[in-house]
This record gives C-alpha cells, sequence and structure tokens, in this order.
C-alpha cells in the first residue's frame, strides 16, 4: 500500500489514540513496517508524532548493534548454577507509560539481528525476561532492494506479522512540513516549481548528493548559513548535498532574486511594485513575499510588511493569490502560531477586498471547494 507523509502521520495517530484509550489492545495491533528510499523521512515522522503526543520514543538501529543488544548479557550465577540476564535500560518499564518503540534500518541488518529482533517485534516480549507495556506501539522502517541502500531480504515469517506501507515522497506532503519546520521559503518555492526534484535517483550518482526531502532540508539550513557574498560556498554545499544538476537548477532560481527587484522594500512602500510575468521569477517573488511578511522587528514594522503583502498580493493572478495566503497563515501543525497569523491576515482591513478578488483560488487551494 504506497501512501504519503500525511496520510502515515493520520495513520499512526489513529493507532496511538486506540493505544490510549484502550479500544484496541496493542497485542492485537499488527506492528507497522514503513518503506521507502533513503531521505525520505521515516524516522522523522515517527519522531515528531511522539513529540506532538509527548509520549515515549525509543530508536533501535538495528544495523548497529549486535544481538546481545536486543537479548541482554548473560551472567552466570555460579552458586545457583544459572544464567541471569542484564537487560538493556533502554527498554520502557513503566507499565502506565505510553510511546513508540521504532525498529529502524530493519532491512540493512543482518540476518542474525533479524531473528534476534523476532521476539520483541512479533510477540512483545524476551521470553520470561521482559514484556513490552501495553501502551507502547511497534514500528520498523527500512530500504527496499531497489534503492541500492544496504537491504536484506525480509523472512516470509517477519514479513507476515506486520502491517505493510510504502511512503512515496509527495511534494505537498512535504511543503505542509517544511511550512512548519521552517524550511527556507525559497527551497519550498522552487521544489513547488519543480516538484519531480524533490525525489530523484534516476541518473544520479548515488554516492555523491542527490535530490531529497533530508537533503533539501539541508540546502535550506545552508541558505541560512550563507550570506550573498558567500556564492562560492553556497554552490558547493547545494551541489554536495543534491548534486550538480539539481543544485545548478535551483541556484539558477535562487539568483532570480535579483532580478525581480526588492520585493522587501515594496511591501514597505519605498519601491515601485512590479510584478514579473514568467512562471519561475513569479514562483520566487512569492518566496520573497513570505520571507518578507513575518520578519518585522517591531510592531509598526509588522503592520507595514502586512500593508505590503495585501497590494502585493492584490496584485497577483488568483491561482499564486491563493498559494502566497495559504503560505502567509502557515501550517495548522503549529496551532498556535497559525492562529496568530490567521487574526492579523483574516483581521486586516484589506481582507475583504483580497477574499473578493481571491477567496476563491485561495479556498481551492487549500482544498476546500
Amino acid at each position: 500500500m504506497k501512501i504519503n507523509a500525511l496520510q502515515l502521520k493520520k495513520l499512526l495517530t489513529q493507532t496511538m489514540d486506540n493505544v490510549s484509550t484502550g479500544i484496541f489492545p496493542t497485542k492485537k495491533l499488527p506492528p507497522l513496517m514503513i518503506w521507502s528510499g533513503p531521505g525520505v523521512g521515516k524516522s522523522s515522522i515517527i519522531r515528531d508524532l511522539a513529540q506532538e503526543y509527548d509520549i515515549g520514543f525509543v530508536d533501535i538501529r538495528l544495523a548497529q548493534r549486535e544481538p546481545v543488544d536486543l537479548r541482554g548479557l548473560p551472567v552466570p550465577d555460579l552458586k545457583k548454577e544459572i544464567v541471569k540476564w542484564l537487560l538493556s535500560s533502554e527498554w520502557p518499564r513503566d507499565p502506565k507509560s505510553r510511546g513508540i518503540i521504532l525498529f529502524d534500518e530493519l532491512t540493512a541488518a543482518d540476518r542474525t539481528l533479524q531473528v534476534a529482533a523476532y521476539e520483541l517485534i512479533l510477540d512483545r516480549r524476551l521470553g520470561d525476561l521482559y514484556k513490552v507495556p501495553d501502551g507502547w506501539y511497534i514500528c520498523a522502517a527500512g530500504n527496499r532492494c531497489e534503492d541500492r541502500a544496504v537491504a536484506t531480504t525480509m523472512s516470509s515469517a517477519l514479513a507476515n506479522r506486520f502491517l505493510h506501507v510504502e511512503l512515496e515522497p509527495d511534494i505537498n506532503s512535504w511543503v505542509d512540513w517544511g511550512q512548519a519546520n521552517g524550511v527556507h521559503a525559497t527551497v519550498i518555492n522552487f521544489l513547488r516549481f519543480c516538484p519531480d526534484l524533490l525525489y530523484r535517483q534516476k541518473d544520479e550518482n548515488l554516492e555523491r548528493g542527490w535530490p531529497s526531502p533530508r537533503s533539501w532540508e539541508r540546502v535550506s539550513t545552508m541558505l541560512e548559513m550563507f550570506n550573498v557574498k558567500q556564492s562560492d560556498l553556497l554552490r558547493a554545499a547545494v551541489y554536495g548535498l543534491v548534486g550538480k544538476a539539481a543544485g545548478a537548477e535551483f541556484l539558477a532560481f535562487h539568483s532570480l532574486g535579483s532580478k525581480i527587484g526588492d520585493v522587501g522594500a515594496m511591501m514597505r512602500g519605498t519601491a515601485k511594485i512590479k510584478i514579473p510575468k514568467s512562471p519561475d521569477q513569479i514562483y520566487a517573488f512569492c518566496a520573497a513575499i513570505n520571507y518578507h511578511l513575518w520578519s518585522g522587528a517591531s510592531p509598526a514594522e509588522e503592520k507595514q510588511l502586512l500593508d505590503g503583502f495585501f497590494k502585493l498580493s492584490l496584485a497577483l493572478s488568483s491561482d499564486f493569490a491563493g498559494m502566497v495566503m495559504a503560505d502567509a497563515l502557515g501550517s495548522a501543525e503549529d496551532p498556535t502560531r497559525h492562529a496568530d497569523r490567521s487574526h492579523k491576515l483574516f483581521g486586516h482591513p484589506q481582507y475583504a477586498a483580497w477574499n473578493k478578488c481571491h477567496g476563491k483560488a485561495f479556498r481551492k487551494y487549500r482544498g476546500e471547494e
């Protein structure tokens, strides 16, 4: 079953809600196996959900473990002529606790490690030594053989116990995640303009940088790190993260900022408003609008930028105006910030005129029509 990041989060959310209410005991729920290529964000989705729910999270990287790490260390008791086992402290023990145990890189582990994990994954126990508390759900993640990552085939006995899903990169889900996690607006709008570059392995040197959701997030960090006078360093960093082909396209898009004029000055009323003509320049223009909108250092400057936002967005075509308004609101995954921005934008004196002109496109963009 192929799903995107938003659908995976809904599946996990529904599961954890059932676990917390006790409607379906965890021993009756199949463990979840998430398949995807590297860099798609399997483990980060689960980690973020655990943080959002304020529950425990145990990340077991099987490829970096030994069987004894899972089963425990045997310690002979010569007086009683028995062997006692010292279990790892990372296993949850509080019977009232809740959380998720993730067996990451399951397909990168060799068969001996997979066998060592069987009992925990399938039976939620280690013999008579340890039992996983009922409030903990078990997941696993791994790469597929065709991804040219380290991958070992899974035994039929283990595979038959899992609920299998295949996580596919999806530009809409990633944009929503990126807005909630502070990804640079230029990266977001570039990938909107070139969505096929969100994840691409074909014709790429997979022993070097290549485009993936993970590598684009790091490109965003590089944009924040290097200023305009460090273009050579930025170019080297971008090429090193996403490869030369995708990197060249991104840097060309990034350079459009110098061709579309000073958007910040347009919003502050100190430069003439000039809307670009070509689609790539309009995407870059919209990225600049949202980059500047919430950068005000004082209430007076924020009001000035909000006024400028409406002047510029009213001059855009409805499809781009709807997109730029949705971006300005930010992700609903950050409810406090989303509510604050909604109050400021929807309560602005120019919103009625904006809504009359672009409201239908905005609601369609958000899937409300």
